[in-house]
């Protein structure tokens, strides 16, 4: 069974198109990036969670998330201001007894638990593994001034989203190179188009009511009446 280190980041991933720093906004009355953390927390397979900050918002994060992250077994680290060296600062730090590493946006909060688990199971499968959503309607390539080319079939795309898992050794290469994976080595999954990423308060409000229609896990019966009287 794979085991995984976390590494939630809360740099903007411009290689994957996105822009807008939303990792502190708050969803809820909760900051997007411990929603991020918290979806990991006591995950079978998880052995190490890694939050990485950079290093003109570290000494904020410390007096504000300190306690929580402690308490939840995250380790608050800081790294650089792009999405490549926060996981270069990360990678100097995965645990030895990874097999596999899951990167994730702190500003995507809402992640389905059946997504999670399906890219979990199929990290041992593929040595790179991404969630996708789908585009809703046609998309137009433009040329840099903005003069429409080309239009294209939605059928024909997906948006990469996050988590990612990935062998060690390709999140190692990555995190050295600098250099997202080619698209043919990604083993695409198709997610919840709830996952959606938040870099404004009407994100926030559009994510609060996205966290409320994600499936629930479901909940192990107790053994018996005992048992149940422990929680």
């Amino acid at each position: 069974m794979p085991k995984f280190s976390v590494v939630v980041v809360t740099a903007i991933p411009t290689s994957l198109g996105a822009d807008g720093a939303g990792a502190f906004v708050k969803v809820d009355g909760r900051e997007s990036l411990l929603r991020g953390v918290d979806m990991f927390v006591n995950r079978d397979g998880v052995s190490q969670i890694q939050l990485v900050v950079g290093p003109d918002r570290f000494e904020e994060a410390k007096q504000k998330f300190g306690g929580h992250l402690s308490f939840s077994g995250a380790k608050l680290i800081s790294g650089g201001l792009g999405w490549f060296d926060q996981l270069a600062s990360a990678a100097e730090k995965i645990a030895p007894e990874a097999t596999h590493v899951l990167i994730h946006d702190a500003a995507r909060p809402a992640v389905a638990y059946t997504d999670l688990e399906q890219l979990m199971a199929d990290a041992d499968k593929h040595p790179i593994a991404v969630l996708t959503t789908p585009l809703r309607g046609g998309i137009v390539e433009t040329e840099p001034s903005g003069n429409p080319l080309t239009l294209h079939s939605g059928k024909l795309f997906q948006q990469i989203v996050t988590p990612w898992a990935l062998r060690k050794d390709k999140f190692l290469e990555m995190a050295k190179n600098k250099r997202d994976p080619a698209a043919h080595e990604m083993w695409l999954i198709r997610s919840s188009p709830l996952n959606i990423r938040v870099v404004s308060p009407t994100d926030a409000s559009l994510a609060k009511s996205m966290i409320a229609m994600l499936p629930k896990p479901k909940m192990k019966a107790a053994d018996n009446p005992f048992e149940e009287a422990q929680w």
